[in-house]
């Protein structure tokens, strides 16, 4: 193949719809176009053998927050090994702060920005012979109709056992300043006839997982309508092979008929990823976040007590003006209109959103090794940071991965930030860890920890055994596995679809 697109994914299931994106708008070079995935962690000597055995002319990386160190290291191995193949960079990572990067410098060329169509642009350049003597070059910005949809380069394989990204939509109106999207100036929309019926192809050819990456799904009620709509067809139609979706929504915007529809989804079929982040007033203000938090709080457990919508918040800790008061305040809140999981993430300095600008007044501390995470701010010292880190690992453990269903409410109590808090830091202080702890022993600690508050030891295990029963899968435990390719990611969630072809 003359040009190979790459990138290494976080892991097997997840795609990458940017480059195919790029292979779809290739034009007559596309026949001379394959995408070869990788995922991070593996051999990069592997990986570079398997990219130099096809003889590219040109190999095109899309780099992200996640795999750019990696991604660096076997940029700079491919130009030891094959100095005159040609390697083009794009994607968000790369899009900002450009020319300040190893892997740029190593690189021949980086887009930044859109690269839908100057991406194939500079490929044919290169091909003719006519080398830019420029090395970064700006993506130009398409109307969304001139670009060719990608979702036939979604191979089989995919289609059976790898998550399906779609989009309805780029862009995002609002303007969260630790959001990469607060760099768009508004959200732009696919011809919705269009796009639904590449859904339609994707459904013919076996598709049932839909993993929508919109920003905010449910601007346009009307359009958002038409493609659930589209779902609950499918479902009334073959009801003993479902679809499933997922979608992000912003939580104080739910008006009556989207609810009327959303409401008709049956159980199993439809995640709603709901970013919240603070339900502090002055730091959303400071951040440029507009929400109406009692609408949202309102909302939130509408769709709990009226949908069967698998609902997924998104908290951020370590957001400038936010203490760990403040932070464990709408933790609390959040528990109480009871989604099905909170995502507990912690700040990360995207390259070129805003979020920078209060580094100085907040004292915003960040690693500056990727993902940049905040380590410290003037409210949360490094090591009340270090144990929100570990917070947030062992509420993955327990709380988010099903496993503690009936024993969480008892952990949470009457306090759920400070309770979990406390019983974080003794699992810290027990293990020294926060990975690779097996569940027999997390199910052996957990019941101690309990024991220790007060609960009376017979109890405890029992609580504990009706979630975990010497091992035996629950049936909790196996829809929780069956849903894990449309799992949501953290803060950068969006970037799992942002390559050399889509706007950073």
């Amino acid at each position: 193949m003359t040009i190979l697109l790459s990138t290494l994914n976080a892991r097997y299931a997840h795609t990458s719809l940017g480059l195919r994106y790029l292979a779809a708008n290739m034009g007559e070079l596309e026949a001379q176009t394959e995408i070869v995935e990788f995922i991070i962690g593996g051999n990069l000597a592997t990986m570079a053998e398997k990219l130099l055995a096809k003889r590219p002319h040109i190999i095109g990386f899309a780099v992200y927050i996640w795999n750019v160190e990696e991604t660096t290291k076997l940029v700079a191995l491919l130009k030891r090994l094959a100095p005159e193949v040609i390697i083009l960079l794009g994607g968000p990572e790369v899009s900002h702060e450009t020319e300040s990067q190893p892997i740029v410098a190593l690189a021949d060329y980086t887009i930044t920005g859109w690269g839908d169509l100057t991406a194939p642009a500079l490929c044919r350049q290169i091909l003719a012979g006519e080398r830019p003597a420029q090395k970064i070059h700006a993506g130009a910005q398409p109307r969304l109709e001139e670009i060719a949809l990608p979702y036939r380069h979604y191979t089989d394989e995919d289609i059976a056992h790898r998550t399906i990204y779609v989009e309805a939509s780029r862009g995002c109106p609002f303007k969260c300043e630790f959001c990469i999207s607060s760099l768009d100036k508004t959200a732009w929309k696919f011809e919705l006839d269009r796009f639904l019926a590449e859904m339609e192809e994707l459904y013919r050819r076996g598709a049932r997982q839909f993993k929508f990456v919109d920003r905010t799904f449910n601007l346009n009620t009307q359009a958002s309508r038409r493609i659930l709509q589209f779902f609950l067809d499918k479902l009334a139609a073959t009801p003993d092979d479902p679809v499933f979706a997922h979608f992000e929504v912003v939580p104080d915007h739910l008006p009556a008929a989207l609810k009327e529809s959303l409401a008709q989804f049956p159980p199993g079929t439809l995640q709603l990823e709901i970013g919240v982040q603070t339900f502090n007033p002055a730091v959303q203000a400071l951040i440029s976040r507009k929400q109406d938090n009692d609408r949202s709080a309102e909302n939130i457990r509408w769709l709990m007590e009226h949908t069967h919508a698998h609902l997924h918040a998104d908290l951020i800790a370590g957001l400038p003006g936010e203490d760990l008061a403040s932070f464990a305040a709408g933790f609390d809140r959040l528990i109480a209109v009871g989604p099905h999981e909170i995502q507990f993430g912690i700040l990360k300095r995207l390259r070129g959103t805003p979020i920078i600008r209060h580094t100085d007044e907040f004292r915003l501390v960040f690693d500056p090794s990727p993902p940049y995470t905040i380590m410290a701010t003037d409210r949360i010292d490094f090591a009340a940071m270090q144990r929100l880190v570990r917070f947030a690992r062992f509420w993955d453990m327990i709380a988010n991965s099903g496993r503690f269903a009936n024993t969480l409410p008892l952990i949470l109590a009457d306090a759920p930030f400070a309770r979990f808090l406390a019983l974080s830091d003794w699992l810290y202080a027990k293990t020294n860890a926060t990975h690779q702890i097996a569940l027999a022993r997390l199910a052996r600690l957990v019941t101690d920890w309990l024991t220790e508050q007060g609960m009376e030891a017979n109890a405890a295990r029992a609580v504990i055994d009706s979630d975990y029963a010497g091992g035996a899968e629950k049936p909790h435990l196996q829809r929780k596995a069956e849903g894990d390719t449309a799992s949501p990611q953290r803060q950068s969630r969006h970037l799992a679809a942002k390559t050399l072809a889509e706007n950073a």
